[in-house]
């Protein structure tokens, strides 16, 4: 492959950082109107200039505000059958973000062969995943779910520095969150027997496939925190391994509540030429958060060491354009790729469920 000079680096070559938008989008009409909607699908959408129609959440007078704050043409509706029918007179798309153990129920009544996101995870478990997979079969659903981390402009870059050859082959992957994480903004997690690896490892693990593929092997424990003992397991130690000399890893600590100083938030990627970092911004007293960051190092000019990619925006709200975009292009072309599909989503949770698999098993005693 061809050396690439880093330190013109920007100037020789496009880090695309943005999705592919659709010249001519379909409608959007939302189902749920919870804080996922309202501080991330709702100004993803409104920056890409995706029209969203309508919005319906079960809890009366929950979606009216969000209808009025984002001027939807047919604001806020009054039960889900009245969303659907105006769904087939505007040939929208549904964007489904309710709890998990709501999407069956949901997703059976949607007209044959509508287009849907949906948001993660893929139901509660792998039984509840291939029922879902199964129906949108059935169906002939357009079906997409909604692991958006891997469209945060920060890894498309990472992913276009990879594609160009920067760092030369990826053989090592690591996540790391040492952060303290205030699980009381989501009530439902309060009865939930999975939380740390089902509803946030799972970004790490989506993208980690989105890099490296499906592993080989895989090891994983995931526990409690002594001071929040009423919920699941919020601390992970994961490890997935490859083809000889290729692993990765996610490291995970939410209960680090000793001020800023030594938390963490952080990818690394590395490769036989070089290596990126990227700071995870939102991790950082969350829902604040701090900016994310890129650096990347090339041994092709290492005397410049690491530098400063600048991004374009974040993981939130930019990555959830990434997943529609996604959804949108495939409607107009279905030869365009479509990485959020059903199909793949059904792998992300197979790992989820060998993870707890592997959690189950326990380790040697010593």
């Amino acid at each position: 492959m061809k050396n690439i000079d880093d330190e013109n680096l920007l100037q020789t070559m496009q880090v695309s950082q943005s999705p592919v938008i659709p010249e001519k989008p379909r409608p959007i009409l939302l189902i749920g109107a919870g804080g996922i909607v309202r501080d991330a699908h709702l100004p993803a959408y409104a920056k890409a200039a995706f029209p969203v129609a309508g919005i319906y959440d079960p809890i009366a007078g929950k979606a009216k505000p969000l209808a009025a704050a984002y001027g939807m043409v047919h604001g806020a509706f009054d039960s889900l059958e009245l969303l659907i029918q105006k769904s087939t007179e505007i040939n929208g798309v549904f964007d489904l973000a309710v709890p998990a153990d709501q999407i069956l129920e949901i997703l059976r009544q949607l007209p044959d062969r509508s287009a849907v996101l949906i948001q993660k995870p893929m139901g509660e478990n792998l039984k509840e995943a291939g029922e879902i997979l199964n129906l949108c079969r059935k169906k002939s659903l357009v079906a997409g779910v909604n692991f958006q981390l891997r469209h945060a402009p920060f890894m498309l870059a990472a992913n276009e520095l990879i594609r160009q050859g920067l760092i030369g082959e990826v053989f090592d992957v690591e996540f790391k969150v040492c952060v303290h994480t205030p699980w009381e903004r989501w009530e439902f997690l309060k009865t939930k027997p999975r939380l740390e690896i089902l509803y946030h490892s799972i970004h790490y693990l989506d993208t980690i496939r989105s890099l490296l593929g499906n592993p080989e092997k895989v090891f994983a424990r995931t526990i409690k925190h002594p001071l929040n003992d009423s919920l699941a397991a919020t601390r992970s130690t994961i490890v997935l391994d490859y083809k000889r000399l290729t692993q990765a890893r996610i490291l995970t600590h939410h209960g680090h509540d000793f001020g800023p100083k030594y938390q963490e938030s952080y990818l690394k990627i590395e490769g036989t030429k070089g290596a990126i970092r990227i700071q995870i911004g939102v991790s950082f007293d969350y829902p604040k958060g701090r900016p994310s960051r890129l650096e990347y190092f090339s041994k092709e000019n290492s005397g410049k060491g690491w530098q400063e990619l600048p991004l374009e925006g974040d993981w939130f709200p930019d990555a959830f354009i990434g997943p529609m975009a996604s959804l949108q292009n495939h409607l107009v072309n279905p030869s365009n790729p479509f990485p959020n599909d059903v199909e793949d989503a059904y792998q992300t949770m197979r790992l989820v469920e060998k993870l707890y698999e592997s959690n189950n098993l326990g380790g040697l005693d010593f």
